[in-house]
């Protein structure tokens, strides 16, 4: 061997860039974070535990993946990022070592009706352009397949100014695939015309029943009323055929009202557009009773509920159209593409194959195309935003995930976990926000945030390896190895309530009994029809308060105090205290301060640059006017109020001058599911998913009933929470309420008085109940994926 062949195989002497083998925070102070400081290790699987609210969010989220994509969306010019989202630096010291980040959170995805599970991944527009090529008969391009795009035709002359102008007739034809009649929705709404109004009224003796509505002051009542298209003082029912025509279908038109031009449009259409267009679970609650009372949804007689039009429906590949596509299982669909053999089209038919199989690997083959994005649960959308992540042949990429565990069965989990561990192997960084201690298990590195929550949070307790966890005495540690044990002794219930034939989405006529007086889990793996059978079978009516996954809409306006109703009575509190109206004690209404409008900060827009915020001059941040702020109650001021935590409000608001009972009841239910730190004027959308999924739950806590059903209130909550929450259900029992909780954590379902589990898979391979009994008959069955898994948490 030559001297230059050895000198060749030398290892090179190490270069600057590998020194780079970290991402390193040093004074991250967003949100509660304590200028905190920690080194995270590249291409390795970093899990960040802690208590709800502690800041892993603010840390992972807000300072590591915002500072990277507002870095990237400085790489593009000044005219791009006007259409970009405008991001602020966090508030922090020194970021390094950052990569490209790519986020898969929790945030449900659009529940516009148009939107569905092919829409939101390349799944639809694949299968589209497939029928395009391949459909027989061929019926247009990839568009005439798309229930989201009208057929259009238009005639006419067009001026073409080349050279010389010219007038020549021209004609336009688009084909799409949406169905006329539905709109590309898949269903038509029949209104109620008796919940509109009153017809025995007239307009000016306030006819309208429509909420909000009022004859006297609002404006939307007025147009009709001074429209002339309509006689305001004669009762809706001696309305002439033309008169009810224009009151109910008439064509926009500008009217002048009160000396002010404005659009009169019929009564139908202008809901239509107001209210029926809306995402009903957006509405408030009083919204969405008028809603559910005045509309009944029924599917459209044109398309089937297909949302596409008949030659859509009729352009077939092996005489499947692309309805029938849309409608299979995934799983199903997957298969039947794996059976096409068509070279022209072989490279699309390998990613559509690819994308297909990423469904059924991530543990979504039960879902269908067609399936409305809106109706997925959290769990299951993140996991739709990580599909498109699995075949990509990106490495350094820093992946960050929000408890991509949630929703999934023990079974489910294992078969995340491999995913996790498959993202690392490719040489990215994987960031993970969980609670799960299988997921913490497989942990390369942990970071835990606390000690406590909110301002007793935001430092960092644990930095080190899963088994240093164990020994390290921070309250994930001691809770790590806590396993719930199957009760010796169950309660004995009250009565049932009986299910018979459930055959929503994919149950097959089901009969259960389920317990009343005690505590009952559901469960299953994921897609096995819990969600069906819970909220599609039991009528929720009187005495059933029904909490789901539903997430929590807020602006920074809102707070727990607006959302749980606390600062009514408070308000009242301290109108009656100092003899002036409520709506003075209200930041969004006449005690605002003008400089800021209540909100306290006063923003300025920088076009493509990130919003500044700055503290109001005029309130100090206050929010109110400073009239407002002489007015006290118990010696506190409004402001000062909002300021103080749930714990200290309760006692403030318990005795003494300030004692009122209706706003310690509700502090107490805040309480009571471990929202005490919570500051009562903290907005809504600095806090974390468990505790917006507890302030839900202390809502809801609050109305009449007496059997609660409850969908995954585990959900974003730490090991220790869930012990608190079991006590809360408890009491709910013992108190005489029945408790039904759609629930994968082991703990809860160790915790049950009775277990009802479906199976034995997803999809079309589950929807039956595979049994029902006690958790000790469930463990010692093991008959059952729930009960080998179950039967390994506790040890039996």
């Amino acid at each position: 061997m030559s001297k230059a062949t050895r000198a060749n195989t030398q290892s090179p002497a190490p270069r600057g860039g590998d020194r780079h083998d970290l991402i390193r925070v040093h004074g991250a102070r967003v949100n509660n974070l304590k200028d905190v400081s920690v080194e995270i290790p590249k291409r390795r699987l970093t899990v960040f535990t802690g208590v709800s609210g502690s800041g892993k969010s603010s840390l992972v989220f807000d300072t590591i993946a915002a500072e990277s994509q507002r870095l990237i969306n400085e790489t593009y010019s000044a005219f791009v990022q006007g259409f970009m989202p405008t991001l602020a630096r966090p508030e922090v010291d020194v970021l390094e070592g950052l990569t490209t980040a790519i986020v898969v959170d929790q945030q449900r995805m659009g529940a516009d009706p148009r939107s569905t599970v092919g829409t939101a991944t390349d799944a639809g527009a694949m299968l589209r352009i497939l029928f395009s090529r391949l459909g027989d008969p061929h019926i247009g391009p990839p568009g005439a397949y798309a229930f989201n795009v009208p057929s259009v035709r238009a005639s006419g002359a067009i001026t073409v100014e080349r050279g010389a102008k010219t007038t020549v007739k021209a004609t336009f034809n688009r084909t799409g695939g949406m169905c006329a009649r539905c709109e590309g929705r898949g269903s038509v709404t029949d209104i109620d015309l008796t919940q509109l109004y009153d017809d025995s009224k007239s307009l000016a003796e306030g006819a309208f029943t429509i909420p909000g509505w009022k004859s006297d002051s609002q404006w939307t009542v007025q147009v009709y009323a001074q429209s002339g298209f309509v006689d305001p003082d004669k009762p809706i029912s001696r309305y002439t055929k033309k008169e009810m025509r224009d009151f109910l279908y008439g064509e926009p038109v500008k009217v002048k009202v009160n000396g002010v031009n404005l659009t009169y449009e019929g009564l139908i259409p202008k809901l239509q557009k107001s209210i029926l267009s809306k995402d009903k679970e957006a509405m408030q609650p009083h919204i969405r009773a008028f809603v559910e009372r005045a509309v009944t949804f029924t599917t459209c007689p044109e398309c089937d509920g297909t949302r596409l039009s008949e030659g859509a429906r009729s352009s077939k590949i092996d005489g499947i159209s692309i309805a029938d596509a849309c409608a299979m299982q995934i799983s199903d669909l997957a298969a039947w593409v794996r059976g096409l053999d068509a070279p022209s089209v072989a490279p699309l038919l390998d990613a559509l194959r690819q994308t297909l199989d990423s469904f059924v690997e991530i543990g979504l083959g039960y879902l269908s195309l067609d399936r409305p994005s809106g109706t997925l649960s959290g769990g299951e959308a993140q996991r739709v935003k990580m599909i498109r992540h699995l075949g990509s042949s990106l490495t350094d990429v820093t992946y960050v995930f929000d408890e991509p565990t949630i929703g999934l069965h023990p079974h489910d989990i294992q078969r995340m976990n491999a995913l996790l561990l498959r993202l690392r192997d490719k040489g990215n960084t994987v960031l993970v926000v969980e609670h799960k201690p299988e997921t913490i298990a497989i942990a390369d590195h942990v970071v835990d945030l606390g000690p406590g929550a909110g301002t007793g949070g935001g430092t960092i307790c644990f930095e080190g390896t899963v088994e240093g966890l164990r020994t390290g005495g921070t309250i994930t540690g001691r809770h790590f190895g806590d396993r719930a044990a199957v009760k010796d002794t169950v309660r004995e219930p009250t009565g049932t309530l009986e299910i018979r034939g459930a055959t929503a989405n994919n149950l097959r006529e089901v009969d259960v009994d389920v317990p009343l007086g005690v505590l009952t889990v559901v469960t299953g793996v994921a897609g096995s029809g819990k969600s069906s059978l819970v909220h599609g079978s039991i009528p929720a009516g009187e005495g059933v308060v029904s909490i789901d996954q539903g997430a929590i809409r807020g602006s920074r306006r809102s707070n727990p105090a607006t959302y749980t109703g606390l600062l009514d009575p408070i308000r009242k509190a301290f109108a009656k205290a100092n003899g002036v109206k409520p709506a003075l004690f209200s930041a969004n209404s006449e005690g605002a301060c003008p400089g800021c409008n209540g909100a306290g900060v006063v923003y300025t827009d920088l076009a493509m640059m990130a919003a500044v915020a700055t503290t109001c001059e005029e309130c100090e941040g206050k929010r109110f006017q400073a009239a407002v702020l002489e007015y006290r109650l118990g010696g506190r001021d409004i402001s000062e109020v909002l300021a103080m935590s749930v714990t200290e409000a309760e006692e403030f608001f318990g005795a003494g001058e300030a004692a009122t009972p209706a706003a310690h009841r509700i502090l107490g239910r805040l309480a009571d599911v471990g929202l005490g730190y919570l500051s009562l004027g903290q907005p809504l959308t600095t806090l974390s998913g468990g505790e917006r999924q507890r302030l839900k739950l202390a809502t809801h806590m609050g109305e009449k009933g007496g059997v609660y059903v409850l969908d995954e209130p585990t959900a974003g909550l730490h090991l220790a929470d869930v012990e608190q929450l079991l006590h809360l259900l408890d009491r709910l029992v013992d108190s005489g309420k029945s408790v039904i909780v759609v629930e994968h954590h082991q703990a809860v379902m160790a915790h049950a008085d009775w277990i009802i589990d479906l199976g034995p898979g997803a999809g079309h391979d589950g929807g039956r109940v595979v049994f029902e009994g006690t958790p000790a008959e469930l463990v010692a069955g093991r008959a059952t994926l729930t009960g080998e898994h179950l039967a390994a948490y506790v040890g039996a």
